[in-house]
């Protein structure tokens, strides 16, 4: 495992953005996918890069950048690592739509260098998730919210104990184009969550799924855990390799 230090991002709105270490995990065998996972808030990257290392999951190349510390509204103003500003952990919260495009913008650039025979994916854990998520919906739309291109080619989203940002406006989005309907049809996404998650409701795991498939993603899966909180244990992250596998199509082996 080795890491690259902070990096910035200006050049969207008003805000400079100073994000923390990315922490790297090299795939121990045929290098066939690079996945971005972020943490969740107040998090850091180097927690899920041990994790993720520990997977058997020899084709992949982890990324695992640290947020930017910023004031979080639902803090009380309090700063913390965040991928944006939230108020309210739900769907129905306001969307801070100048920091998930930063952040999006951010996690592009990071796949941005990636070979271009290697297969490209997001995932994170609650608002990681949430910013994987808004990611998916930038690259069926072909562009960030503020209408600038996206740059790189998804193959696989993965959402852990989160909720879709901005949903009152994806279904518009991908209705009025014909490239997102077929980006829509063809991007894999994986859904997990607990049923007594006490911080992402499971009903915003539900209206997320909802709000996804009836915006043309239908090549989602959607699994649940009983009794799991706001965590994740290994059955999940057994789950997360499995569909990793049969969605990249990846060597179960070295």
């Amino acid at each position: 495992m080795s890491y690259y230090g902070s990096s910035s991002s200006g050049g969207w709105g008003s805000r400079r953005v100073e994000y923390g270490r990315t922490y790297i995990v090299r795939p121990k065998g045929r290098h066939q996918a690079t996945i971005v996972w972020l943490h969740g808030l107040g998090d850091n990257g180097a927690s899920w890069s041990q994790l993720l290392d520990s997977l058997s999951l020899p084709n992949i190349k982890w990324i695992c950048p640290t947020a930017a510390t910023r004031p979080v509204t639902a803090f009380g103003g309090f700063p913390c690592t965040a991928w944006f500003d939230v108020e309210d952990i739900s769907v129905d919260g306001r969307d801070d739509i100048e920091g998930l495009d930063a952040s999006a913008a951010h996690i592009a650039n990071l796949l941005s260098s990636e070979p271009p025979d290697v297969k490209l994916g997001i995932g994170g854990f609650s608002m990681g998730a949430a910013a994987a998520l808004h990611s998916a919906a930038c690259y069926a739309h072909g562009k960030f919210a503020n209408s600038m291109p996206y740059p790189i080619t998804l193959n696989a989203v993965i959402s852990l104990s989160g909720w879709l940002p901005c949903s009152r406006t994806l279904r518009s989005k991908t209705e009025s184009s014909h490239m997102a309907a077929r980006r829509t049809s063809s991007l894999p996404i994986l859904l997990s969550h607990g049923r007594v998650d006490e911080v992402v409701s499971y009903r915003n795991a539900e209206r997320s799924v909802d709000t996804l498939r009836n915006s043309g993603f239908l090549y989602l899966n959607f699994k649940s855990y009983n009794g799991l909180g706001h965590y994740t244990i290994p059955e999940e992250m057994d789950d997360v390799g499995k569909w990793l596998s049969s969605r990249l199509g990846l060597d179960r082996s070295h």
